[in-house]
C-alpha cells in the first residue's frame, strides 16, 4: 500500500512539473507566428477563403481530430468518459474547420475505440457527404483503420468506394504538389488501413497506409509528448518535398497506473499549448515540416492557428 501511494505521489509530481514546464515555455515564447493575425471569416469554408488556386496540398497545415467519431461512444456517464476524445459530431467538426478525420472500425463496420463501440461508420460517411454537399472547395483527409485487436470489415474497401464515389481523389504521388483548385471537383483523400486485407494500390480510389504516418508515443506527461512531437517532426523532410502526410498529435493519453483515467482531464494538460507548439516549431526551424496537426476536443483556437499558418504559406510568408 505504501509503495503504491508513493508511486502515485511521484506521478502527480511529474505531471505538475511537466505542466509547469509548458506554462513557463508559453510565458517566454511570445504569441506570434506567421499568420497568427489571420482569422478565417468562415471556418466551414476556410480553404475557399484562403484561395483554392494558391493553396497547394503539401503546404496546408491540416487541422485534425484524434479518435474523431467518439462523441457518443460507450455509455454516457459510465464508460464514455474513458474513451471520448471529441464532443462534436463529424459534421460539426467539419463545419468547425476540421479537415482530417481519424476513424477506427471493427468487423461489423461500427466505430470503436478499444473495446468500446458506437454508431455505424455509415453515419460518419453520411456526415461527410452532407458537408461536401454544402461546400465547394474544401478537401478532407479521411483516415479509416481497423482498430487494434479487431478484424477487418469484409469488403470494406468496396463499401467506401461505393459510398464516396466521385468525391474520391485517387492515390497518386502527383497530388501533393497540386493546388486544391486543380483537384476539384474531387474532395476526399481516403486512407484505408486494414490489418490483414490487401492495401490499396497506386491509382486506386483509396490510399494505402504508408501515405499517412506519425510517431505516436503513449504518455500522459504533457511536456514529454510536446518535446517528442518536436523531436520527431524535426527529423522529417519539409512538407513541400514529402510524398506522404505526416501527423503530429497534440494529445496525451490516460495511463493505467494513474488515478485519473478519463480522457478529458488528462488531454487537457496539453490541449491549450497548440499555438505554443507552432511558435516553437518556428523558433526551432521545423515549422516547414508541420502538416497534419491533430487534437482531442477540437476548438476554434486550434483551427485558427492551423489556418493562420496555412494562409502565411499560401502568401509566401512562411
Amino acid at each position: 500500500m505504501g509503495t503504491h501511494l508513493s508511486k502515485q505521489l511521484e506521478r502527480r509530481k511529474a505531471v505538475y512539473t511537466e505542466k509547469k514546464a509548458l506554462t513557463d515555455l508559453e510565458k517566454s515564447c511570445g504569441c506570434e507566428f506567421p499568420g497568427c493575425d489571420y482569422m478565417p471569416s468562415d471556418r466551414k469554408n476556410w480553404m475557399s477563403g484562403v484561395g483554392p488556386e494558391k493553396l497547394h496540398i503539401n503546404k496546408i497545415v491540416w487541422p485534425g481530430t484524434h479518435d474523431s467519431a467518439t462523441n457518443k461512444i460507450g455509455i454516457r456517464f459510465v464508460s464514455r468518459p474513458f474513451a471520448q476524445c471529441q464532443s462534436l459530431s463529424i459534421y460539426n467538426q467539419l463545419v468547425a474547420g476540421t479537415r482530417v478525420l481519424d476513424i477506427r472500425v471493427q468487423e461489423d463496420r461500427r466505430v470503436c475505440h478499444g473495446i468500446l463501440k458506437t454508431y455505424s461508420v455509415d453515419l460518419v460517411l453520411a456526415d461527410l457527404k452532407r458537408f461536401l454537399s454544402e461546400t465547394e472547395s474544401e478537401i478532407v483527409i479521411l483516415e479509416i483503420r481497423t482498430e487494434f485487436g479487431h478484424e477487418d470489415p469484409p469488403e470494406f474497401d468496396k463499401h467506401l468506394v461505393e459510398q464516396l464515389g466521385d468525391h474520391l481523389i485517387h492515390q497518386d504521388d502527383h497530388v501533393f504538389a497540386k493546388t486544391v483548385a486543380e483537384l476539384l471537383p474531387k474532395r476526399v483523400i481516403c486512407v484505408w488501413k486494414p490489418r490483414k486485407s490487401p492495401q490499396p494500390k497506386h491509382g486506386d480510389p483509396l490510399w494505402s497506409a504508408g501515405y499517412l504516418k506519425d510517431n505516436w508515443i503513449d504518455t500522459d506527461l504533457p511536456s514529454t509528448k510536446f518535446e517528442s512531437n518536436i523531436k520527431h517532426l524535426s527529423q522529417q523532410q519539409p512538407a513541400a518535398s514529402r510524398k506522404h502526410f505526416y501527423r503530429v498529435e497534440n494529445t496525451v493519453t490516460p495511463q493505467a497506473d494513474n488515478p485519473i483515467l478519463c480522457v478529458k482531464p488528462v488531454t487537457k494538460r496539453i490541449h491549450c499549448y497548440a499555438k505554443v507548439f507552432i511558435i516553437e516549431c518556428v523558433k526551432r526551424g521545423c515549422a516547414d515540416k508541420l502538416q497534419i496537426f491533430s487534437t482531442d476536443f477540437i476548438d476554434k483556437e486550434f483551427v485558427d492557428a492551423c489556418v493562420g499558418l496555412t494562409f502565411a504559406r499560401a502568401e509566401g510568408k512562411a
